[in-house]
């Protein structure tokens, strides 16, 4: 696929958070950086002056943006970190140490030790993280501590040693920190619950312990110890709004490929993240031609062939969203939950933001190909002959029959032309019958385009259902348009679409492209007739007793209503005061007026 020049590519990306890469005209990396709005965050290096000369430098030499979507601000930290020390890039001073984020480690020994740790030990110990900071760690094992009581002496406590009393109880013991398993104070299977335990608060699932934190927070409330109360409450705070865990990063997910696969009637993208001792080392999307129609598990089973040949890939397991086919030598996974499963919809959701930046790409470079194709699309989903390229859409406004009016709007090649939107008042129909009205509006606007010999839509949306419709139908059949025209009406409710003669609505994908369009036509009608209407009934709403004064006209009464604020104000106001406002002569009208009027 050809790389979009640099302006279209900044105007496509997304507002999420994440992490980008830029890359020189011969695929050489340059720079790795995290963001909280990816568009914001890119945007401002080509949009600001720069003091560093480095970073100058190196704007010039960017030809491409790459970016991942992450669903935090705290995930693109951490992918950040991993891929700079994986990829070593020119422009990246910081990170590219050995320097990681520390993890919490429960050690692999008989009375596990629970500590923080920036190394991971392949001993069988278990390591949860990564955390952004220490202050994090210390927060989260200070509350481990303060409900669980643990050891920290670094002694092999195994069960022989014990028994022969090869160790003493320390100071902990005595502080009251620790329950004294060294001396067999404290049982294996006791200590080995409180591990559990652990577990559970590490990987963020704190329903036990907050509940343990608040039976204690009572009771010391109950003792009136408030200031120990008040610590217990702030621990429940900082549990309650902690998140734990990171979809990025997880250290038992290694040597695995992700696939993921989005399409549309044309295409399909499929994206591929590579993880290596557990972080993501790469992120690459593929768009595919549809050439037979394709399924998604097709599509998938042709990307993850080309992706791993290209790539070089030997992972011997790969997750996917569902059952493909790929080959005897690769373990197929498809992940229903936990991590495995976050890091599959997380590659699903690079797929979809890659497909809308494709989208959004072509609209800029090639506007010819996006419209052919959603007039393509809409042609098929609305069971029509020909493309929609002229669209019209009728809806009525009125409140309890008054100041009934009508809108119809105009989209041409999926675009409003609002130089062809019209408005009418109804004028043969009483009281509030949408019906009648839609008949009407119908009529008047294609006798007036016959007799005027222009161009007729290929497709007419009535706002209702069955009733509007109809009424539309039977308009179109007087002037002998009926089957040359095709009409069909959206009721609101369900946004069901009604066809003539079909008393089985059509409902749509609620994520198509052809909905939103009629959506679109839909909203704009109701925008357009509303804004008749209040215009209407605020004209009508001016026709004050000011106006049935004769010799007074509708900018008098502006003028007057406007400097006196009311009505009243307008009969108390001296002759000297209204002619100060519209002139002496009209000011000797309408104060003689009032004044006959209260003599009288």
């Amino acid at each position: 696929m050809e790389i979009p020049a640099l302006d279209v590519q900044l105007k496509t990306l997304p507002d999420s958070p994440g992490v980008y890469q830029y890359f020189d005209k011969n695929g050489k990396i340059l720079y790795v950086g995290k963001a909280k709005n990816l568009k914001k965050r890119v945007t401002s290096y080509f949009t600001k002056r720069h003091d560093s000369h480095r970073i100058g430098v190196m704007v010039k030499k960017i030809h491409e943006i790459r970016h991942i979507v992450v669903s935090s601000e705290t995930d693109a930290l951490l992918l950040e970190n991993n891929l700079i020390k994986k990829l070593q890039p020119r422009f990246n001073v910081m990170l590219k140490d050995d320097k990681t984020y520390p993890w919490i480690c429960i050690k692999n020994e008989r009375f596990p030790r629970v500590f923080p740790t920036r190394r991971l030990v392949k001993d069988g110990s278990e390591y949860y993280g990564p955390f952004t900071s220490f202050k994090t760690v210390n927060t989260l094992l200070d509350l481990i501590k303060g409900l669980y009581k643990l050891r920290t002496c670094n002694y092999d406590l195994a069960e022989d040693k014990i028994r022969e009393n090869k160790f003493k109880v320390c100071l902990e013991y005595h502080l009251g920190n620790c329950m004294g398993p060294c001396e067999g104070y404290q049982g294996e299977a006791e200590y080995n619950r409180n591990i559990d335990h652990i577990r559970q608060i590490v990987k963020g699932n704190f329903k036990d312990s907050l509940s343990q934190f608040r039976e204690q927070m009572q009771e010391h409330a109950a003792n009136m110890e408030f200031e120990d109360a008040q610590r217990i409450k702030n621990k429940i705070e900082v549990l309650e709004n902690y998140q734990s865990r990171s979809t990025v990063v997880n250290p038992k997910i290694n040597n695995v490929d992700v696939f993921s696969v989005i399409s549309d009637e044309g295409y399909g993208y499929v994206n591929f993240l590579q993880l290596m001792h557990g972080s993501i080392i790469r992120s690459h999307t593929i768009e595919m031609k549809k050439k037979l129609d394709e399924t998604d598990e097709e599509l998938l089973e042709l990307g993850i062939t080309e992706i791993r040949q290209r790539f070089n890939s030997k992972s011997p397991e790969i997750y996917v969203p569902f059952k493909v086919d790929a080959g005897d030598e690769v373990k197929v996974t498809v992940p229903k939950l936990g991590d495995k499963r976050k890091i599959v919809e997380l590659s699903e959701r690079n797929a979809k933001y890659y497909r809308q930046e494709r989208f959004k790409q072509m609209k800029i470079v090639d506007p010819d190909r996006h419209v052919n194709r959603v007039m393509a699309q809409m042609k098929e989903d609305l069971r029509l002959s020909v493309e929609p390229r002229h669209i019209e859409c009728f809806d009525n406004s009125n409140i309890q029959g008054t100041n009934p009016v009508a809108a119809c709007v105009v989209f041409k090649n999926g675009k409003p032309s609002k130089k062809d939107y019209r408005k009418f008042n109804i004028k043969t129909v009483e009281g509030p019958n949408d019906f009648a009205s839609m008949e009407e509006v119908v009529f008047r606007r294609y006798k007036r385009l016959l007799n005027e010999g222009e161009e007729l839509p290929q497709l007419i949306i009535v706002d209702g259902g069955k009733g509007q419709l109809g009424s539309g139908v039977k308009a179109l059949e007087t002037l002998g348009l009926r089957g040359k025209i095709a009409i069909v009406g959206i009721a609101k409710r369900l946004e069901e679409l009604f066809y003539p003669g079909d008393p089985i609505p059509l409902y749509l994908d609620k994520r198509s492209e052809t909905l939103k369009i009629i959506q679109q036509l839909r909203d704009e009608a109701h925008r357009f007739g509303i804004t008749f209407h209040r215009n209407k009934r605020s004209k009508s709403a001016l026709n004050t007793e000011l106006e049935s004064i004769k010799g007074i006209g509708e900018k008098t009464v502006v003028e007057l209503l406007k400097s006196f604020r009311s009505l009243k104000r307008v009969k108390e106001a001296s002759e000297k005061s209204l002619a100060d406002v519209v002139g002496s002569a009209k000011a000797k009208i309408v104060y003689d007026y009032y004044h006959s009027e209260s003599s009288e």
